[in-house]
C-alpha cells in the first residue's frame, strides 16, 4: 500500500516542490494550504488531496487531518513546512508581528504535530520532518525574531524526538538556507515594510542590506527542488538521524557554529556581518 504524507505550506517554495516529489514517487499526498480553491496542478493528481489548513486556525488543522485520514486511511509522514520570516531590527517590530512570527513558525507547527500524533501512536510508526533554517543554527542580523522562532523549533524537535522514539515515531530537522526560488525572500521583504524605523539603526540597516544583496547576487546555489530531494531522502532513509543540512550555501556557517570554538565562530560572524563596536 502507498504511504501517505501531509505537507503544510504547499502553495509555494519547499512545500510545493515536496508535494511534487512525493507524488512522483507514488506516495499519497495531503497537500495543505490556506487557499485550496486557487490550486489547479495538484487537484488534477489522483494521489493528491488538496485541502485547507491554516496553522493559525486550530479547526482547519483538525479538518485537514480528518480529511486526509478519511481519504487515505493513515498519515505516515508529516512535513511541517509552513512558515515566514520577519526581517528588521527587533526594537522596531511591533509585538503583534512578533506574536505572529511564533504563532506560525512554532505554535502552528506544534499544533499540527499534536493533531497527527494520536494516529501515529496507534500505528506505532511515523516520521515528522520539521523545516527549520540555517537561521535556526546561527544568528543573523536583521533576523532576530525569525532566528528565535527557528532556534525554538530546533530545540523542540530534538527534545520531542526523545519522547517519541519509544513509540516508533522519528523526528527530523531539515536545515536549508539561501534558496532564492522559494518566494521566501519576497515575503520577508513585504513583512519588513510593516515594521517601524528607528534612525539610530540606519547605518547598521544599510550595511546589512548591502551585505545580503551581495549574497543573493553571488550565490545561485540550491533550488526548492534540491531541498525537496533532501526532505524525501530524510523521510525514506529509515534512520534516526536528527539533522540534515539541506543546502551547500550554509554549510560553512553550520560547520563554524558546531565544530569550532565560540571565539572562532563569533570572530567569523562579526567579520562576515559587518560587526562594529562603536
Amino acid at each position: 500500500m502507498p504511504q501517505t504524507v501531509l505537507v503544510t505550506g504547499s502553495s509555494t517554495g519547499f512545500g510545493r516542490a515536496t508535494v511534487r516529489r512525493f507524488a512522483r514517487a507514488g506516495w499519497n499526498v495531503i497537500a495543505t494550504l490556506r487557499t485550496p480553491e486557487a490550486e489547479r496542478e495538484f487537484q488534477a493528481l489522483d494521489n493528491v488531496l488538496v485541502t485547507r489548513l491554516d496553522v493559525q486556525e486550530g479547526a482547519s488543522i483538525t479538518s485537514a487531518v480528518e480529511a486526509g485520514l478519511a481519504r487515505f486511511g493513515a498519515i505516515d509522514a508529516l512535513i511541517n513546512n509552513a512558515g515566514f520570516g520577519l526581517y528588521g531590527v527587533f526594537e522596531a517590530t511591533p509585538r503583534e508581528k512578533v506574536a505572529e512570527q511564533f504563532d506560525v513558525n512554532l505554535f502552528g507547527l506544534m499544533d499540527v504535530t499534536r493533531a497527527v500524533l494520536p494516529q501515529m501512536r496507534r500505528q506505532k510508526s511515523g516520521v515528522i520532518l520539521n523545516i527549520t533554517s540555517g537561521a535556526g543554527v546561527f544568528g543573523l542580523p536583521m533576523s532576530s525574531l525569525y532566528c528565535a522562532s527557528k532556534f525554538a523549533v530546533e530545540g523542540f524537535s530534538e527534545a520531542l524526538s526523545y519522547e517519541l522514539v519509544g513509540l516508533g515515531i522519528t523526528v527530523k530537522l531539515i536545515e536549508p538556507g539561501g534558496v532564492l526560488d522559494s518566494q521566501f525572500v519576497s515575503r520577508t521583504g513585504n513583512e519588513a515594510a510593516r515594521t517601524g524605523r528607528i534612525e539610530d539603526y540606519a547605518p547598521f540597516i544599510a550595511r546589512s542590506e548591502e551585505l545580503f544583496a551581495g549574497l543573493r547576487n553571488t550565490r545561485a546555489g540550491a533550488t526548492s527542488d534540491d531541498v525537496a530531494e533532501v526532505i524525501f531522502g530524510a523521510a525514506t532513509d529509515g534512520t534516526d538521524q536528527l539533522r540534515y543540512v539541506a543546502t551547500p550555501q550554509i554549510q560553512a556557517l553550520v560547520k563554524a557554529r558546531r565544530e569550532t570554538s565560540e571565539a572562532e565562530y563569533l570572530a567569523l560572524m562579526r567579520k562576515n556581518f559587518g560587526y562594529r563596536r562603536d
